[in-house]
């Protein structure tokens, strides 16, 4: 028994791609039992019977065509943690998924909401559709991507994000700072079918020898220690130069990028297409990877009216993101109404000592726990106290200031992706990679993802087609201003050519009617799928 879980265990070591590790991880929950476990309802972990019920009643609706009571079923509440079934302690117990319920359940509320967006509107109205989809998708809310600082150990980033667009799981916001400031802007400036390519594995070799040779010329050539200039470089070949307001246009992804202030008095900033839509993109990073008494701080530079560039904040610069705000959770809820969060953390300062708080539980979790919050509320206390007798030495606060900062912070979300390897030679962490250590940071950081892929399958599913069925009704949005428009243009031709000469009687609008029919223009897609899924 033993000797084929180990025989097992090695095979999902060493898995060269994500669908030999699920073959893998699958046979061992077949081995440990662990299928039988998420077939069965009972667990003390959430509330079984509450998820039961509503699964019944949705699927009875759906028997029994009654679509208006359907609409109301879903409006009692269509939530993410629906009697606990979001916690991620429940997706530790088997190597591979959760309870089959709680997939049943998730997949029938996906497809309830399919089926509304695909009737037509004689039963229930466009407008009632919209007003449901837009409010259930503010309720659900949205899941973000949050990329730590980490110097060379942000080549782990790229091997989570990999991971996400192999499987179509990537969110639309995404943050970082410091190194994953950069993989972040490289996300928001490039389109999907580039993207693709830039992950594919000649792609990343390719880039891993250039990354290799630049950090040799640089740390080896003419100058020993890495300059600005060319960290400015770096950043200028991986990264289009676009506004944070172009590269959403583009993408349609929100990045957001953490910078720190470099003086006392002020407060970090971050920066996304909603607070600073003209400042572009590369010197946001080049600011959040100014790493302080390695790299001068950063002045900003935003686009005019005119295309000009011209500083952002003249009277201000700007330092590593990660100082004051490595994970900028809570801006993030209040910009986008995030409330679910991916985290990839590499920082070399804090992994050694994070767990996470989400899978564990028990008395020594509780402890661990209450042991955290009294340290991070001594470190402020200490240093505020201390602050009071060193307020004539500015230097010293600043440095109080930001060590305060980093020790207080919370480094961990929802779900965590976290390298196995937990501390690093602080050597490694300033030297240049080689090309075979690049890649097996990228390659660490996708293998660490696969067991946590099919928890972000299923956490995000009604979230992902929320926002699919809001952008097929937003597209819809456009394409009938689009038509409304060309007639009353036309019309107004007309009127100009003719003014003078005849009265018009009064045109008859000629949009409403185009507007009553493609009301349900969304559902077409919805079917598709739907049908297909039937079929298969």
């Amino acid at each position: 028994m033993f000797g084929a879980l180990n025989k097992i265990e090695d095979a999902m070591n060493n898995a060269e791609t994500h669908a030999e590790w699920v073959d893998a991880a699958i046979e061992h929950d077949a081995k440990t039992g662990m299928d039988r476990w998420k077939r069965m309802d009972q667990t003390r972990l959430y509330d079984h019977v509450e998820i039961r019920s509503r699964l019944d009643r949705l699927r009875s609706l759906r028997a029994r065509h009654d679509d208006v009571g359907l609409l109301f079923a879903l409006n009692e509440g269509i939530h993410g943690n629906m009697g606990g079934m979001g916690k991620p302690i429940l997706y530790t117990r088997a190597k591979y998924g959760t309870k089959k319920l709680i997939c049943d359940y998730v997949d029938e509320i996906t497809s309830a909401l399919e089926h509304i967006a695909a009737l037509d509107i004689d039963e229930i109205s466009a407008d009632e559709k919209i007003d449901f989809f837009r409010r259930a998708s503010h309720c659900f809310g949205r899941t973000a991507l949050m990329l730590s600082g980490g110097g060379i150990l942000g080549n782990y980033h790229m091997g989570v994000v990999k991971a996400l667009i192999e499987q179509d799981l990537l969110p639309t916001v995404i943050s970082g700072s410091s190194a994953g400031s950069v993989v972040a802007a490289v996300l928001g400036t490039n389109s999907d079918a580039q993207l693709k390519r830039l992950v594919a594995a000649p792609a990343l070799e390719l880039e891993a020898r250039r990354e290799a040779s630049w950090f040799d010329r640089a740390l080896w050539g003419r100058h020993p220690q890495l300059d600005i200039h060319e960290v400015e470089e770096l950043i200028a070949r991986l990264i289009p130069d676009l506004t944070f307001q172009e590269a959403f246009e583009k993408t349609g992804r929100h990045i957001n990028i953490s910078v720190a202030p470099a003086e006392m008095h002020q407060t970090s900033r971050l920066l996304n297409a909603i607070t600073s839509p003209n400042v572009f993109v590369r010197k946001a990073v080049l600011a959040s990877s100014a790493v302080p008494g390695v790299f001068p701080p950063v002045m900003l530079e935003a686009k005019t009216v005119g295309g000009d560039r011209q500083p952002y904040l003249p009277t201000r610069k700007w330092v590593d993101g990660s100082v004051h705000d490595d994970l900028p959770a809570k801006r993030l809820m209040r910009l986008y109404g995030v409330n679910h969060f991916i985290v990839s953390m590499v920082n070399p300062l804090v992994i050694p000592w994070i767990r996470d708080p989400k899978t564990e539980r028990g008395f020594s979790a509780l402890i661990y726990q209450q042991v955290e919050r009294w340290t991070k509320e001594l470190i402020r206390t200490g240093v505020s106290t201390t602050q009071i007798f060193t307020r004539d030495m500015p230097r010293l606060n600043f440095i109080l200031s930001m060590f305060s900062s980093i020790a207080t912070q919370t480094y961990t979300g929802d779900i965590n992706i976290i390298p196995a390897a937990r501390i690093f030679d602080p050597r490694k962490l300033l030297s240049h990679p080689t090309e075979e250590e690049v890649m097996s940071f990228v390659e660490e950081g996708e293998r660490a993802t696969w067991p946590k892929l099919e928890m972000i399958r299923i956490c995000t599913k009604i979230s992902r087609t929320l926002d699919r069925i809001l952008a097929d009704y937003d597209a819809l949005e456009i394409e009938l201003a689009a038509e409304t428009a060309a007639p009353q243009s036309a019309e107004r031709s007309a009127r100009s050519s003719s003014r003078g000469r005849t009265t018009g009687t009064r045109p008859r609008p000629t949009a409403s009617s185009a507007k009553r029919k493609k009301a349900s223009a969304p559902s077409s897609s919805a079917a598709k799928r739907r049908s297909a899924s039937d079929a298969a």
